[in-house]
């Protein structure tokens, strides 16, 4: 039986990888969560907005401490057509005129004449226009007149109205939160029939919390004189809110003489990227009226962090406004924020900002209401590399630290160290702990070398949430440059890698190869000419230490019992390290197989494949990735960092981390297809020449409902036939031109389809492909 000759072809040579870790997934997809949090001990209601929704029956929150429930689920609705504008004009009319009553206790002028139409001899009575369900329209007979304006701002104001299908449909759930809940970030996320739903943030907060109800700008208030205003809040709060296009948004609060308040705005940590916004997220900015309407404070961002913090004496007490709104008054419903007003702690500087592992190590702290002014790093053996942790307070915790930990011997910096003749001398290797505590700071170090030496110079600092724009240079004696660096960027394509939600790569890296026996000098600058106490660093100072780390995307892969479902891992080498690396799941369900787990020397990224046995999972299930390599005789085993290939403005790509690795199953009727690869060993298919692969499948008699697709046909490798018989599927490939060079080596991904008929008008059987899922993954390698 020879099967259509279409395949889907992913990752076939280095920098077109990456470029399918979005395009292939078909996955239920969440936009924001409104609100994005709550306070332990209470229960409240949280619209998520994203699309293909329908279904969705379980929410998954991480951690312990948060319980939820899907109450509905709400189409997308682009606008209302004209009997439904009518129709809720009218309703809105009448519910109006019942609250107007209800305050006054007087008929209204409409009420006051009012009586039945009579109908004309021959007229029927029109029957009544349902009203679309939508969140908004929720228990509409019981809303208030600032409610009705909101309804009527929102589907009459057409000019300011932005459908976006991304985010069209809605998902309302309930939501518990313990009242010994652990607080800060969660991730939340949908099952829906399709699978798992991408992870969201979901905050578990500390203080009382409250909604924004608009309308609640100042122009609002100007255009309506008589609207009544909310009373002012009392401190400590949570604000929760959206922005729509144009909206800004104001609270007021009730503040005393003499408070330090921490005014913290939460919005594109919410929601870090957009793919259809410049410049790629919410930029919220905030400012702080006093009683007479004169501005005392504004924020637009906290030094690189877009979002604002406002750190504010109260001068006199009594009643203030905060006003919010986007930089560039866009908007929509995915612009989610939350902003606390309170006297919790905030660390504005740490220093050190890590330590050596096994060696007891103090922080000391600056900030606002620090109940201590001196922290105790964890430093106990474990992972090393980044690690984060925070101060406690009743206020609830203070804002995340991030420190490093690393195995190196340590020192702190010593000053006067601003030229070459006051420079420090260090002893190599070495990590040392410095800052620059003015603008216009230098910290410089010397060290003897032999020729021939390989030196890595590298900071670590935007990467601990520094301030700090790194520039650092490698000099001789004589002062010649011989290698210098601003910033170090590992990115593949338009994906950066190895940054998370961060967007400036200003971490600094060298790798230098010293010419002669001598006396050398590093010089760690500000790129920008800045400074303070908040500019800490680590320098490390070493040979090439070789080793790797692992991201996978999606974090939460969905797939059909019997297929496989395609996983992106990328691998960032380390200060030279190019061997291989092999990967392996580590405690994964029965029955799930990894394919195509190998990252082959020199390669930053493969496209595996996760298959999963003929029986669905009942639940949703962790899974880990970890990768094995010998560097240097040893094996080193090192854990997959679970992320989210998320895009942002249109063009650039960033691994956003994940709490978790969940893998799902999705239902279907051709489930329980499995296909098992017929060796492990690579393909190995000559330049210019033909080789062969073959599954084992127990799915050849329905062999002729599939099609396996090509996806991308013209880079080098060609499916010349595909055969079905005595149990086997077998697929020819052949390479063609000169495209494809020895030596290359990576995995190809096939994805199978089907052909799925049905009546149509008239009787009419109309046809859809519908995608199954992928063929295990095939590792190949280009030889002579």
């Amino acid at each position: 039986m020879t099967i259509p000759r279409r395949l889907l072809l992913l990752a076939v040579a280095a920098g077109t990888s990456t470029a399918w870790s979005q395009a292939v997934r078909r996955d239920p997809e969440t936009g924001y969560l409104y609100p994005a949090g709550g306070q332990r001990g209470t229960t409240f209601e949280v619209l998520v907005g994203g699309q293909g929704l329908a279904g969705a029956g379980e929410v998954l929150v991480s951690g312990e401490g948060v319980h939820a429930s899907v109450l509905k689920h709400y189409q997308a609705v682009r606008r209302l057509n004209g009997d439904q504008r009518k129709a809720l004009q009218e309703k809105l009319k009448e519910v109006r005129n019942k609250r107007l009553r209800e305050l006054t206790g007087r008929e209204t002028p409409a009420e006051e004449a009012g009586g039945q139409t009579m109908m004309k001899a021959g007229e029927t009575e029109t029957p009544p226009v349902a009203l679309p369900e939508l969140p908004l329209l929720r228990d509409l007979e019981q809303k208030s007149l600032k409610q009705l304006i909101e309804i009527g701002q929102e589907f009459f104001n057409i000019g300011k109205q932005q459908p976006n299908a991304q985010i069209g449909e809605t998902v309302l759930i309930e939501v518990t939160v313990d009242a010994d809940a652990v607080p800060g970030d969660r991730e939340l996320r949908l099952k829906t029939p399709m699978g798992l739903t991408n992870p969201r943030c979901f905050q578990v907060g500390v203080s009382p919390e409250a909604r924004e109800q608009e309308p609640n700008a100042p122009l609002d208030f100007v255009l309506l004189p008589n609207l009544p205003k909310e009373p002012p809040l009392e401190l400590p709060v949570l604000m929760n809110g959206q922005i729509k296009p144009g909206d800004v948004d104001r609270f007021s609060f009730r503040a005393t003489k003499g408070q330090r308040l921490v005014i913290d705005t939460q919005a594109r940590h919410l929601v870090p990227f957009l793919a259809d916004a410049v410049p790629g997220w919410f930029q919220a900015t905030v400012a702080l009226y006093d009683a007479k309407g004169k501005e005392v404070a504004f924020d637009d961002d906290y030094r690189f962090d877009p979002d604002p913090v406002l750190l504010f004496e109260v001068p006199e007490s009594g009643v203030y406004e905060l006003q919010i709104n986007d930089a560039l008054y866009r908007g929509r419903e995915d612009f989610v924020y939350r902003v606390s007003v309170s006297e919790r702690p905030f660390v504005t500087a740490m220093f050190p900002v890590g330590g050596q592992v096994g060696v007891e190590t103090t922080a000391s702290l600056e900030g606002w209401n620090l109940p201590q002014k001196q922290l105790r790093l964890n430093t106990e053996p474990g992972p090393e590399g980044i690690r984060q942790t925070s101060l406690d307070s009743k206020e609830g915790p203070a804002n995340p630290l991030f420190y490093a930990v690393d195995t190196l011997p340590e020192c702190v910096e010593v000053e006067p160290n601003d030229t070459t003749k006051t420079a420090q001398q260090v002893v190599l290797p070495k990590t040392l702990n410095g800052r620059l505590s003015k603008p216009g700071d230098v910290d410089v170090f010397q060290f003897t070398g032999r020729a021939g030496d390989e030196i890595v110079v590298e900071i670590l600092g935007r990467r601990l949430h520094s301030p700090l724009d790194s520039l650092v240079r490698l000099t001789d004696a004589s002062g010649k440059v011989l290698g210098w660096n601003d910033d170090h960027v590992d990115k593949e394509g338009f994906l950066h890698r190895d940054m998370g939600t961060l967007t400036h790569d200003a971490d600094s890296y060298l790798r230098v190869a010293l010419p002669a026996a001598g006396v050398y000098f590093v010089q760690v600058s500000e790129a920008q000419h800045k400074g303070g106490e908040a500019y800490a660093y680590r320098l490390r100072l070493s040979p090439p230490r070789p080793d790797f780390e692992l991201r996978v995307a999606p974090s939460g892969p969905n797939v059909r019992p019997g297929m496989s479902a395609p996983m992106w891992v990328y691998a960032l080498r380390r200060d030279g390290f190019e061997g291989e690396i092999e990967l392996a799941l580590k405690e994964a369900p029965a029955g799930f197989r990894l394919d195509g787990g190998r990252i082959p020397p020199g390669r930053g990224s493969v496209c595996v494949t996760l298959t999963a046995p003929a029986k669905p999972l009942a639940e949703p299930a962790p899974l880990q990735l970890e990768g094995r390599a010998s560097i240097g005789g040893e094996k080193v085993v090192r854990a997959a960092l679970p992320c989210e290939d998320a895009m942002q403005a249109f063009l650039w790509r960033h691994l956003a981390p994940a709490q978790e690795l969940l893998i799902a199953s999705t239902g279907g009727r051709f489930s329980g297809a499995a296909f098992e690869p017929v060796g492990t060993e690579p393909v190995r298919i000559p330049v210019h020449g033909t080789a062969s692969v073959s599954f084992k499948t127990a799915a050849l008699p329905n062999m002729q409902r599939l099609e396996l697709e090509f996806k991308e046909p013209g880079n080098g490798l060609s499916l010349q036939e595909s055969v079905a018989a005595g149990g086997l599927l077998t697929l020819q490939l052949k390479t063609t031109g000169d495209a494809l060079k020895p030596g290359l080596a990576g995995n190809l991904v096939v994805e199978a389809f089907a052909q799925v008929a049905w009546g149509g008008k008239g009787g009419k059987l109309q046809k859809r492909r519908v995608p199954l899922g992928m063929l295990p993954a095939i590792p190949f390698e280009v030889v002579e």
